[in-house]
């Protein structure tokens, strides 16, 4: 299962004639938080998003009391068994479906293979055909990878400011937008200053990626 979510997989997909689009799932594509909160709401709990992460924030609807670190744990890795029913960013589809003719797409996610299965799926709901990656860690060496087989630009869209700076300095050629999809997300992280985009919303990356490539003649 892990070779069919792997980069060797997706290489396929690549044409090294045709500039790349490298872009995240959770709160780039789909609504991660979105999607768990309401699983959580289902159990008498909550997310409460005063920062950008999930441990430390899952409390108790009743008396607001945080959950311990191991039970957060458990309940993301039971949420994440079946990743096929998130919800897509605002102007996510329409952009990618635009941006299709003029360059290859594949999904880079931070989920195990097994996990990458139920992902597969829900893009297929949404009617999005993309490769899906299954990493682990940091994602500069894959992207990396990946950018070593296509045309150029090569572009990267993640939401984790660790990510792009792995990017910048693993493959510095890559254009990097920082896109956090959940409008209540966006205030607990400032811009990245890695990228060479914030994108407000998927019509702004459009726009750069768009700009980009006219500048490199497609």
């Amino acid at each position: 299962m892990s070779e069919a979510f792997s980069i060797a997989a997706a290489l396929p997909h690549i044409d090294p004639k045709r500039p790349l689009l490298i872009v995240d799932a959770d709160e780039v594509i789909l609504k991660f938080v979105h999607g768990f909160d309401r699983f959580l709401r289902d159990q008498g709990l909550f997310i409460d998003l005063v920062s950008y992460r999930i441990h430390g924030n899952v409390k108790r609807l009743d008396d607001q009391t945080p959950l311990l670190n191991v039970e957060v744990t458990a309940l993301l890795e039971e949420f994440r068994r079946e990743l096929d029913s998130l919800e897509a960013v605002e102007g996510a589809l329409e952009t990618l479906m635009r941006l299709r003719p003029h360059l290859d797409r594949v999904m880079l996610t931070n989920i195990s293979p097994a996990q990458a299965v139920h992902r597969l799926r829900n893009l297929e709901a949404l009617g999005l055909d993309l490769p899906v990656i299954a990493n682990e860690g940091l994602k500069g060496p894959a992207i990396k990878a990946l950018a070593a087989h296509a045309g150029r630009p090569v572009f990267f869209i993640d939401d984790i400011p660790h990510n792009i700076n792995s990017a910048a300095e693993i493959a510095p050629d890559v254009y990097r937008i920082h896109l956090i999809g959940d409008e209540r997300l966006k205030p607990l992280l400032p811009p990245c200053e890695a990228a060479h985009l914030r994108a407000e919303a998927w019509h702004d990356a459009e726009r750069f990626i768009l700009e980009k490539l006219a500048e490199g003649g497609h």
